[in-house]
């Protein structure tokens, strides 16, 4: 009997331990990439958010595309060494999401409650955010730079460790969809990093403020949420799907990602520069003047978010890779985009209409279509 006593004992003590180990996890991931943006060099560029206080453009240090491909080699070596397994963060991730997301619920807390209010109420404040560009180490790191690095470099060590369990399951027979969802999905993150000085540009860099929707959302929900057809499918064997599928899924991808990608260009280029020529013959067409100025030609005069069509387009490409196009879980992650951007489109069509006035009167008259040209 009491064999029996400390054997449970024992093994209950040793599922506490390794709870514990995956509950950690996101925490000393996200520690380290913090510590590696901050110490590494960067390139320092001038943003389009302006200092609170002074009016004076905000500076940035970026250096994504070296923190991501440090982060993955040293997560290769240590599966090569036997460190740890290259699955560690599959084997984890229930444990790993609980710890990312109380990490997130915790810093979320640190970074509203001591802001200044700004007159609304607690829980919108919680939600939103008090302040709007938190800088931090003594300028060397932006809050939300910071955020959006650390969710995607551990959002590309999830995928790559979800697909190694899925490899390692099925070593005989494995998915080529696996495969092709990882490498779009990488594509994705990669391509992100690469254009970090664009995205300084976007709305979520100078319209948003630093709450849990941001916080808890880069900690948690976007390295974990967003591999959730990694999450349904990784154990699964392969399905065998048509090579025409595959193709389909790629093209529907990257279709997207130049509609969404060239919008994106195309506006980052003409804040920069009023009258520069995108891609060499798209003229830049303006309504208003001075300082209301709205582009209208283009990717922008097709929809008035155009970009967000290309966004719900690659998520849809990424579910179909799986080549398990009637399984409902991968379609999650697109669904989540057409609300999360369709409620985005509406608050940010409102903050430009207290902007511009009547030049985004004008704006919407010309270009009726807020997304989906010729449909919504």
């Amino acid at each position: 009997m009491k064999g029996l006593l400390m054997n449970e004992a024992l093994a209950n003590g040793s599922a506490t331990a390794d709870f514990l180990a995956g509950f950690f996890t996101p925490w000393l991931i996200h520690a380290g990439l913090t510590i590696l943006h901050v110490v590494l060099p960067a390139r320092e560029v001038e943003g389009y958010a302006q200092d609170e206080t002074t009016g004076e453009r905000l500076h940035y240090r970026l250096n994504g595309l070296l923190v991501l491909g440090i982060a993955v080699g040293l997560w290769w070596l240590a599966g090569w060494t036997g460190w740890i397994s290259w699955e560690w963060l599959w084997v984890h991730r229930w444990s790993g999401l609980v710890g990312a997301i109380s990490l997130g619920l915790l810093l979320s807390a640190a970074v509203v409650f001591p802001a200044p209010t700004t007159g609304r109420s607690l829980p919108i404040e919680f939600f939103l955010g008090r302040r709007e560009n938190l800088q931090l180490f003594g300028g060397r790191a932006d809050a939300k730079m910071l955020l959006y690095l650390v969710g995607a470099v551990l959002l590309e060590l999830n995928l790559l460790s979800f697909a190694s369990h899925h490899w390692l399951s099925h070593p005989r027979d494995p998915s080529p969809g696996i495969a092709l969802y990882v490498a779009l999905f990488s594509w994705f993150v990669c391509e992100y990093l690469f254009f970090e000085r664009v995205h300084l540009y976007t709305y979520d860099l100078f319209a948003e403020r630093v709450g849990f929707k941001l916080v808890w959302g880069c900690l948690a929900w976007y390295p974990y949420f967003y591999p959730i057809g990694l999450w349904s499918t990784a154990d699964l064997p392969n399905p065998h799907a048509p090579t025409w599928l595959l193709v389909l899924a790629a093209l529907l991808f990257f279709s997207g990602w130049a509609v969404a990608r060239g919008a994106n260009m195309q506006k980052y280029f003409f804040k920069r520069d009023r009258e520069h020529v995108f891609l060499g013959f798209i003229e830049p067409e303006t309504l208003g003047s001075g300082k209301r100025v709205v582009l209208c030609s283009g990717f922008w005069g097709v929809a008035r978010h155009v970009n967000y069509l290309g966004e719900i387009l690659m998520a849809s490409g990424l579910a179909l890779s799986l080549g398990w196009p009637l399984l409902p879980w991968p379609w999650l992650y697109p669904l989540y985009y057409v609300v999360l951007l369709g409620t985005r489109e509406r608050d940010d069509d409102r903050r430009c209409a207290g902007k511009y006035g009547e030049v985004w009167q004008a704006y919407r008259k010309r270009v009726p279509w807020r997304i989906i040209p010729g449909l919504y």
